[in-house]
């Protein structure tokens, strides 16, 4: 009996581990941005998202990499501010 609850709590422990897994990933490593400060990758993956979506469409596998990075990186209110400058054709960036 005890060996089965053991059994069971470790299979209930290893699904919930996958879930979180899959469900909270950290950005991979990006050579291009090597230090502490990710204010430059944050910026450039927003960028690369929103030039990749105008070409490919949103819906594109690469696309929605770039979106992933940035939403993690990236501050809420930077993100607001940018998708607002985007809509009224004021965003500095390049797109």
């Amino acid at each position: 009996m005890v060996q089965s609850t053991f059994l069971f709590c470790k299979m209930k422990k290893e699904a919930l581990t996958m879930e979180f897994a899959e469900k909270y990933r950290t950005v991979p490593l990006d050579t291009r941005f090597t230090n502490t400060n990710q204010t430059r990758n944050c910026h450039q993956n927003f960028l690369d998202f929103q030039r990749c979506s105008n070409v490919r469409g949103e819906d594109y596998e690469a696309c929605q990499y770039f979106k992933r990075v940035y939403k993690i990186i990236c501050p809420n209110a930077w993100i607001e501010k940018w998708d607002e400058q985007i809509a009224n054709n004021t965003f500095a960036g390049r797109i």
